[in-house]
């Protein structure tokens, strides 16, 4: 077990969101429950993603998330960016601005494909601003558009 997790406080949800977290991203698993809340749902849950690792605290309804804090998942393609954004805005999730968008249990995230560096940072300043000016009209990223953004 890592030294370091990220703790993600949840109003009776810890296991529901990790499962979930964990089947979307590949390399991810549920590792421990631990502890038991007075309805009988796990007090905390050990899981990782892609080898990262987190804890889910169902803590009760004083804490809710904020975009403050996001999980960052670096996608390699258009389809992987359209499954997973497609999956965490379901049931009760939102979409938010430039590559950001919030989950049905309120936790943010951010889908950022590999694309979206490679053109808001890329070595044509002038391309990188058309770039920027297009993810700036996104919801979820589109590839195509920004990499045509970007070539002019």
């Amino acid at each position: 077990m890592s030294k370091l997790r990220t703790c993600l406080w949840f109003d009776g949800a810890a296991e529901e969101a990790a499962r979930f977290y964990v089947s979307l991203i590949p390399g991810s698993g549920v590792e421990t429950l631990a502890g038991a809340t007075a309805e009988g749902k796990p007090l905390m849950v050990n899981f990782h993603l892609a080898g990262v690792p987190y804890q889910a605290l169902n803590g009760g309804p004083m804490f809710t998330h904020s975009p403050a804090v996001s999980i960052a998942v670096i996608t390699e393609d258009q389809a992987e960016t359209d499954r997973l954004w497609d999956a965490l805005i379901a049931d009760g999730g939102a979409e938010s601005r430039c590559a950001w968008c919030v989950d049905r249990f309120g936790v943010s995230w951010q889908v950022v494909p590999r694309q979206l560096m490679a053109t808001v940072g890329g070595a044509d300043p002038a391309g990188a601003a058309r770039a920027t000016e297009a993810m700036f009209t996104m919801n979820k990223i589109d590839i195509a558009t920004l990499e045509a953004a970007y070539r002019g």
